[in-house]
């Protein structure tokens, strides 16, 4: 399985985060890093830096930029803040990589589940807060039901992190006109579940480094 590691970052990845990616023992991979203080790159360990100096705009365009850019089919789209537990690689290797688009079990800093598998608005999830809205401006709850849930109506892929084959993201890339906080990752969920198959790995983990607000609720 070989990989591309796309990293979007506003200043510099952590060797926390590079390392560990290097300590997978991944046989062929690349690391690809959009954005950030080109000072910065001085002997890294990355494969390509792409410089990214208007920072007002989109950073859906950083994102489709590393799909550009990418020399694997498989691609690992993600934020500067999340790294790979031990077993992210090992997981995958058993899990496989027979899907067009996949996610994998994804934790807070403190150990909690954060926004992997989402679901938003299933009117037959039990909900515990009555009619009060999470998150999506207030309008809409956001989910994050067991990993066996299936309904690609109500589910959306989280913009942090993510897999996809090089040809979906070809074919369906991110829309540039629309950035943080405009649910560019909901827009793209809803072009792409229908048409493409998505599957959960419950054996690798990723991990943020530091306290994000989950703005959702577990459900069953």
């Amino acid at each position: 399985m070989d990989i591309t590691f796309g990293i979007i970052t506003n200043k510099f990845v952590s060797d926390e985060v590079l390392n560990s990616i290097h300590n997978q023992n991944i046989p062929s991979y690349e690391i690809i890093v959009v954005g950030g203080e080109d000072k910065y790159w001085i002997n890294k360990q990355i494969d390509l830096y792409i410089p990214f100096t208007d920072e007002d705009k989109p950073y859906t365009i950083k994102k489709n930029l590393i799909t550009k850019n990418a020399s694997f089919d498989n691609i690992v789209y993600l934020h500067d803040y999340y790294f790979f537990l031990e077993d992210w690689y090992h997981g995958f290797k058993k899990f496989g990589d027979d899907w067009d688009i996949c996610m994998n079990v994804v934790k807070n800093k403190d150990g909690s589940r954060f926004r992997d598998w989402c679901a938003y608005d299933d009117p037959n999830l039990n909900w515990p807060y009555g009619d009060e809205p999470i998150n999506f401006d207030d309008t809409h709850r956001l989910m994050l039901p067991p990993y066996s849930y299936d309904k690609k109506n109500f589910m959306y892929i989280s913009g942090g992190y993510w897999l996809a084959k090089k040809y979906v993201m070809e074919e369906e890339p991110l829309n540039e006109k629309l950035g943080w906080g405009e649910s560019e990752d909901v827009e793209w969920s809803k072009r792409v579940l229908n048409k493409f198959s998505y599957k959960m790995n419950t054996y690798s983990t990723v991990q943020t480094l530091k306290d994000k607000r989950l703005s959702a609720e577990y459900v069953n």
